[in-house]
């Protein structure tokens, strides 16, 4: 890790002046403070203020600036504005991104800085990610540093750890717009509805959790240590979250899985 490290800050301090998508994640918030360390007040943090980022996430962002002593500017993304956005299709991350770092890209420019950076690490080569495209049609001003200098996620919990991180163990929180079925046209509303169906079943819900939105359906995906304190609340459960305008409620037997909105994919092949 020591080796791993010093190329991190080795790469950081080559960009000479640098903005950092902060997310309130545990990559994002160790990328920030190595930016920090390496570049003093030539980097920033930036985090892209939307409906489709949960007020806890924003609050845990703006926390890890302040730890990594870390300047931090939020844009607003207005993604909801994005027809392609709110269409909601397997491209969604794509447009999502692409329009955040545009924005990002064109502040940096505008302010002195060469660079924009974001957390993504080795580990996220094997999933479903259609903002990588994104990224990579941003470079080189839009740069990975972690892939760069070959992090892994347990390399950027365990610095998270050194440095006494807040979210050192904190779950992937992947954006609200995740837990809304393909197909399904994101509005405010809806988004609006998953934030407040997962506090409400977050006290009965340890480890991950989500509350995936299925138009009228909620479906509760929680890890199957969590079922037992789930039923035990169900009733309470099912009342709460049909007062948020859901007419079914239901808990996902197969448990947390990331991404498991991307398994409608294979099932219908080509359908978006």
């Amino acid at each position: 890790m020591a080796e791993k490290f010093e190329t991190l800050l080795d790469r950081l301090a080559d960009c000479g002046s640098l903005v950092v998508a902060l997310s309130g994640g545990v990559d994002s918030s160790v990328l920030a403070k190595a930016a920090a360390i390496a570049l003093g007040d030539k980097a920033v943090a930036m985090t892209a203020r939307s409906e489709l980022l949960s007020y806890d996430e924003l609050a845990d962002a703006k926390a890890m600036a302040r730890a990594a002593g870390i300047r931090h500017v939020l844009v607003d993304a207005h993604d909801l504005d994005n027809p392609d956005i709110v269409r909601n299709d397997k491209e969604r991350c794509y447009y999502c991104k692409r329009g955040r770092f545009q924005k990002m890209v064109v502040w940096a420019k505008e302010n002195g800085f060469a660079y924009v950076a974001e957390g993504s690490n080795l580990d996220d080569r094997g999933d479903f990610r259609p903002g990588m495209k994104a990224i990579a049609e941003l470079s080189p001003t839009v740069i990975s540093p972690f892939m760069d200098c070959g992090w892994t996620k347990a390399d950027i919990r365990a610095q998270a750890r050194a440095w006494g991180l807040a979210v050192a163990d904190k779950p992937s929180a992947a954006c609200l717009a995740s837990r809304v079925a393909y197909g399904l046209p994101l509005t405010a509303a809806r988004l609006v509805q998953v934030e407040a169906a997962e506090k409400l079943v977050r006290p009965f819900a340890n480890g991950q959790l989500r509350v995936r939105h299925h138009d009228n359906l909620a479906r509760i995906e929680a890890e199957p240590d969590a079922f037992a304190a789930v039923m035990a609340h169900r009733e309470e459960i099912v009342e709460k979250l049909k007062a948020l305008g859901f007419l079914y409620v239901t808990l996902d037997l197969g448990g947390y899985r990331m991404g498991s909105t991307n398994e409608a994919l294979s099932k219908r092949r080509g359908a978006f």
